[in-house]
């Protein structure tokens, strides 16, 4: 009976049926450590059997790849399979459960994973929208709301955060990121990773996490989505691995591999990635799962001959998980029964996997995630909805505001709201929006009605398509402007063009859109234009005529109330961008720590860094984003001039003050240069930032903190160490910060 008092099984059927090998059966004794219960359940398994948990099928709810395997259920009940992806709602999964606990040899409940990135049926912001709020409480909340609504859905494991370091706006996954800025990104992933998994596992509210996609898919080749990899040791070391490092320290319990190939071996199959870095430097406990069928696609990477080989290449270099490929469920016996794969090898995954089983308490109650009631209760809640318009307003950025256009009056008699996405649903839960129902959304007409109440006018038509050349609808939007007292544009992306298999290489508005707002910029009236979309666009235009302008991402179920509450001056603008918008496609890849050149730009002199036909800068840089209210930086000190490795954490000082004419919220950022390193440094880095509600006319001292640590890199030998040296320190609204001082670290 050591199975059952290991494993402390509360459910009657399943404890009956774990026992089919005992002879007898009595109640459970006390629960033992997880660890002793993870080896009574592996002394009872066959190979066939562990090589099951180490297999993830999906169902046939969903499918996020080219490939779907028919006959899962088959393979439930035949133990071949030990986990299950896009199957969700409660009374689906319990029945896929009792498959498994009721109908196989040892009873091993499932794991139910689901992409559940920016929301399960409550949708936030996608996650690059969301991480321009830089309020991790707000997003470690959000993390949390899509935990508790997905788990009371019967799903155990998100395949998120994602936390890619992304600097191309061409690649469509920069909008399921926190942007290109390695130090925010660490920040964005601890929040996202405790939100999902809260304080304790065993809770019927909480999710797995999966830090994705390791490593420096962001950083693949021309914007294109699967592409090639090819970076330094050092950059993938000190911009790509930070964020999933703090993940690791966060306490994330799985992480993904990815697509791209790393110095010439694909991420699936480097044990440098997975064994080297992941367990041995950072110590890594969780399991390591691939993403969709890319073990198989090492076959075309051209690194091995065959599946079967792959199978080999990916579990020596340390995958436990093969999602839907069936490389271990065809090849892993053979490969076993051959030598090339060890039984130790195999037991070390099926390990890891049992033990997260446990730590969710699937094996003390395999239905406690299939509740209809609780899910009936927790999706949707009223709560969740507040959160979601709360930090969908939070998340949006106000890039231009010429003559005080913004925010409009309520007083309003009658407005034009026009354009492509002014009434539109589906697209503002944006890509992976998951079981989101795009139905539920509130589109910006709604939002709109809904703040000025039917005492006002609002007229409406779309005026254009978002792509395509008709402009036969501008005549119609044309008259409506002419007669109202403002307009509201909505233009942008559809959703599907950000997002996974969605690079573009022209990163402009689609279509005509951007003729229509130049028509109705043309009659002279104020119009805000509201920008939806999930990447950086390339706006030169709108950047430098539009009146008002508002980046509004794709913010999800509340997003035409978060939008309103912006342009009527209920919510002041908060928003910083996380990423830099260039001018064009041509400046790409821009980004505000980059090196510099041994010719910098010098407009005065042709042979230096620089464009022909475009300045250098950005059009609009990261950290940068305008309020209502202005805000003003003096008195930036540090407590001392000189500090070392040994001294106490050096304390950086300014004042903030807010000039009004509101109240409001400001982003407050430190900055860093290294001035002479063994190896070349950024011109700046982001090492600290604080987020600060100012009353009009209050202001406010902050303090930030530096040490030796927060100065380290690796230096020419490769070593992780901060150098002694002169280092200037830059404080302000964005990473154009002019506020500056110096310190020396001896």
């Amino acid at each position: 009976m050591k199975y059952l008092q290991f494993i402390g099984l509360a459910s009657v059927v399943f404890l009956i049926h774990a026992f089919k090998l005992e002879d007898t059966f009595q109640k459970t004794a006390p629960a033992k450590p997880i660890e002793e219960r993870v080896d009574s359940v592996m002394k009872l398994m066959t190979i066939e059997d562990k090589i099951g948990q180490m297999t993830l099928f999906t169902s046939d709810w969903a499918v996020t790849g080219p490939t779907l395997r028919e006959g899962y259920r088959d393979d439930i009940k035949a133990g071949k399979v030990g986990a299950i992806f896009n199957a969700h709602t409660a009374a689906y999964n319990r029945e896929l459960q009792r498959i498994a606990v009721e109908e196989t040899r040892l009873g091993i409940p499932l794991l139910f994973g689901y992409d559940v990135i920016h929301g399960y049926k409550t949708i936030f912001p996608v996650p690059l929208g969301e991480s321009a709020s830089w309020d991790l409480e707000a997003m470690e909340k959000s993390a949390r709301i899509a935990a508790i609504e997905a788990a009371a859905a019967g799903l155990h494991w998100t395949f998120a955060p994602m936390v890619d370091i992304a600097r191309d706006p061409r690649w469509g996954r920069i909008c399921e990121g926190a942007g290109e800025d390695t130090y925010l990104g660490a920040r964005i992933a601890e929040a996202r990773v405790k939100g999902f998994q809260g304080d304790d596992l065993s809770k019927d509210n909480t999710l797995i996490a999966c830090a994705k996609h390791y490593a420096a898919y962001g950083a693949a080749q021309a914007g294109r989505d699967y592409h090639s990899v090819d970076i330094s040791e050092r950059v993938l070391r000190e911009t790509y691995l930070p964020p999933f490092m703090a993940a690791q320290k966060a306490g994330v319990r799985t992480f993904m591999t990815s697509f791209n190939e790393l110095f010439g071996v694909p991420a699936s199959g480097s044990r440098f990635l997975l064994t080297d870095v992941l367990r041995d430097e950072w110590g890594f406990d969780g399991f390591v799962v691939t993403d969709y069928t890319s073990i198989n696609e090492m076959v075309y990477h051209g690194i091995v001959a065959n599946d079967k080989d792959a199978a080999e290449l990916s579990l020596n270099a340390g995958v436990d998980m093969d999602m839907q490929g069936a490389t271990y469920y065809n090849y892993l016996l053979q490969l076993v029964r051959e030598g090339r794969i060890s039984v130790t090898r195999v037991n070390e995954s099926v390990r890891r996997i049992l033990r997260i089983k446990f730590e969710l308490g699937l094996f003390d109650d395999p239905y406690r995630y299939s509740d209809t009631e609780r899910e009936k209760a927790r999706v949707f809640a009223p709560e969740h909805l507040e959160a979601a318009r709360d930090i969908a307003r939070k998340s949006i950025v106000l890039l231009r505001n010429e003559k005080n256009t913004l925010p409009l009056s309520k007083q309003i008699r009658t407005l034009a709201v026009v354009g492509p996405l002014a009434a539109n649903q589906r697209e503002l839960i944006g890509s992976w929006s998951g079981a989101g129902d795009y139905k539920q959304s509130v589109s910006l007409l709604d939002g709109i009605k809904t703040k000025l109440g039917a005492g006002v006018k609002v007229l409406h038509t779309e005026g254009c398509a978002i792509t395509g050349q008709d402009k036969t609808g501008f005549k119609n939007a044309l008259a409506l402007a002419k007669t109202a007292e403002a307009i509201v544009v909505a233009v942008g992306e559809s959703a599907d063009m950000s997002g996974e298999a969605a690079s573009r290489s022209d990163i402009t508005l689609p279509g005509v859109q951007e003729e229509l707002v130049k028509a109705l910029v043309a009659t002279g009236k104020p119009v805000v234009v509201v920008l939806m979309n999930g990447r950086p666009l390339a706006i030169p235009w709108l950047a430098e005529n539009a009146p008002a302008l508002l980046e509004t991402w794709f913010l999800g179920t509340q997003a035409g109330h978060a939008i309103a509450d912006v342009l009527f001056g209920d919510y002041n603008p908060s928003g910083k961008l996380t990423v830099t918008f260039p001018r064009n496609v041509g400046q790409v890849p821009i980004f505000y720590n980059a090196k510099n050149t041994g010719r910098p730009m010098d407009p005065q002199n042709k042979y230096t860094s620089k464009y022909l036909d475009v300045p250098n800068t950005p059009q609009f840089p990261f950290g940068f984003g305008l309020s209502y209210s202005k805000f003003e930086y003096a008195n930036l000190k540090t407590d001392r001039s000189v500090f070392n490795t040994d001294s106490s954490p050096l304390k950086v000082t300014c004042t903030v003050r807010n000039l009004g004419p509101y109240d409001g919220e400001e982003v407050v950022q430190l900055y860093v240069k290294d001035r002479v390193g063994s190896v070349t440094r950024p011109v700046r880095e982001l090492k600290g930032f604080q987020k600060i509600f100012l009353k009009n006319g209050e202001s406010k001292t902050l303090t930030f903190t530096l040490t030796a640590d927060d100065l380290k890199f690796y230096n020419r030998d490769m070593i992780w160490t901060a150098e002694p040296g002169m280092f200037d320190l830059y404080v302000g609204a964005d990473s154009n910060a002019p506020l500056t001082t110096s310190v020396e670290l001896r």
